[in-house]
């Protein structure tokens, strides 16, 4: 394993691999939303189809806040929301360009598509306190426990950070559209799934924390708003 080093400066550090792992972490949002227009039903449960990929957002979220720190992981969650964005807009414009001669599917495009604004809203703002506080909660607890712990840490974080941002997510999206108890079952069933599914791939976070670790030679606090590297 490469040997972890210790420095005071953040910049005397310069991060290899953040730009696989926050393009990573920012397809797996993209595609989530695009998904998230279609509710299903599993047994009793309802849940959005965003769900199948976006608890991956958390487990590269987990890997951004631990390996990187609070201040750059940040930085990636809000160019994920610029990213989130300019989707949106794009498909806005697909869906009022003129339909070519002998393409019969507009109808169908736009039905889909013309929810886009709605769900996007909705994925902005449950995105951005959602990764906050799950990013702030797994960064501040780092502290408390010294780095030991993870799977206390990732678990705790997705948590906080999975109620807040699935239930703005599921209220503004579908709220109005749905019945109340539908929606109080998709905010349930889709923090709980995710939680399991967090706790589920604890050892995959495992494993990828510590490869990036090892790969980048650091242990990264956040002490007081300040990038500390300690090894």
């Amino acid at each position: 394993m490469t040997k972890l080093r210790r420095t005071e400066s953040a910049g005397e550090w310069t991060p290899k691999y953040i730009d696989a792992v926050s393009v990573t972490f920012v397809s797996t949002l993209l595609i989530s939303n695009i998904a998230a227009v279609k509710l299903f039903g599993l047994g009793p449960a309802t849940f959005t189809a965003g769900v199948l990929v976006f608890p991956i957002t958390y487990i590269f979220g987990d890997v951004l806040t631990e390996v990187y720190g609070f201040v750059r992981a940040r930085r990636v969650i809000y160019m994920g929301l610029l990213a989130n964005i300019f989707m949106a807009l794009i498909l806005w414009l697909s869906v009022k360009l003129p339909p070519a001669d002998g393409w019969t599917l507009q109808d169908a495009y736009a039905a889909v598509h013309n929810q886009a604004p709605r769900i996007v809203l909705a994925s902005v703002l449950s995105y951005v306190a959602g990764e906050l506080t799950n990013s702030y909660v797994m960064s501040s607890l780092k502290v408390v426990f010294d780095a030991r712990r993870l799977w206390i840490r990732t678990i705790g974080s997705t948590i906080a950070g999975q109620f807040v941002d699935n239930a703005l997510f599921v209220t503004i999206a579908f709220g109005g559209v749905y019945s109340t108890r539908l929606l109080m079952l998709a905010v349930l069933s889709g923090w709980l799934f995710k939680v399991f599914y967090e706790a589920a791939a604890t050892p995959l976070t495992y494993f990828i924390v510590g490869k990036m670790k090892a790969l980048e030679g650091v242990e990264h606090f956040d002490v007081n708003d300040k990038r500390r590297i300690i090894g």
